[in-house]
């Protein structure tokens, strides 16, 4: 039943106020969560509520810790392909700074920028969040960086909420500011998400094609694209490397593919 009212909205393009309606909910549910987390964290800069929930979820302990979790997880990848004790890394759809806010203190010797096509989200990021870089850039391409910039470039989950069009455009772009040698990380709904399709969309998914939910605003959380690892490896063809690493299924909680692009 949950399933099919999901559809039913989307088709009636109710997507973004079924959405908001669901951020008031889960506002009153984790009220205690909120409450408590700034009991033992005074002072800690936190995003206003819906830029949290927008961009993950209202757990203010997991956005925030689990986020700087993430952070050390990732300096530790980037670390077996670049140096890292020197380099320029960019989180690519940083939103309110979830992650890139942790990497200057784990890679000390780095710059680390942050950029996303919010504008609200970088004007949150630059007033509160210390030696990240933070700019803004557009839905399309271009992004206002020099040829060959960055050692790393990571998009957690960005991918997921773009078209066919932004797809390609995106990957020639990233590809463009990345150093030779450097790489892309990189999130996507793989394998493990075709549960969460249609009939209809799974056949497209077989096929090695990109399948997108447009009944709502893209770039949007609820604007979906699913990449079956054939279209990925077709997308980065350019690339020198290409390691994958498949998403799993942990009783239902999916996690999403990691791809590795290394130019």
């Amino acid at each position: 039943m949950k399933r099919k009212l999901i559809i039913i909205i989307r088709k009636l393009g109710l997507s973004m106020l079924a959405d908001k309606c669901r951020f008031h909910l889960h506002k009153i549910k984790y009220r205690k969560n909120i409450s408590d987390f700034f009991k033992t964290n005074d002072g800690v800069p936190m995003p206003p509520a819906y830029f949290i929930y927008e961009t993950y979820r209202l757990n203010y302990n997991g956005y925030y810790f689990g986020g700087k979790e993430t952070a050390q997880e990732l300096a530790k990848t980037f670390s077996k392909y670049v140096d890292t004790s020197n380099c320029r890394i960019l989180d690519w759809g940083c939103g309110p700074g979830r992650i890139v806010r942790h990497l200057p203190e784990i890679l000390p010797a780095s710059e680390v920028y942050g950029s996303d096509y919010n504008k609200a989200y970088i004007e949150w990021c630059s007033s509160n969040l210390k030696n990240v870089k933070f700019i803004t850039n557009e839905l399309a391409p271009p992004i206002d960086f020099q040829d060959s910039f960055f050692d790393v470039i990571y998009g957690i989950s960005i991918f997921t909420h773009l078209s066919k069009e932004m797809h390609y455009a995106w990957a020639t772009e990233l590809l463009r500011i990345l150093k030779p040698g450097g790489i892309l990380y990189l999130t996507m709904h793989g394998e493990v998400f075709r549960t969460k399709l249609i009939d209809a969309d799974k056949l497209i998914f077989d096929k090695g094609q990109l399948v997108c939910q447009t009944t709502s605003k893209e770039g949007h959380r609820t604007y979906g694209a699913f990449q079956p690892p054939f279209f990925v490896r077709k997308l980065f063809k350019s690339a020198s490397e290409i390691i994958h690493f498949p998403g799993t299924d942990n009783n239902g909680s999916l996690t999403q593919d990691v791809w590795i692009i290394k130019k």
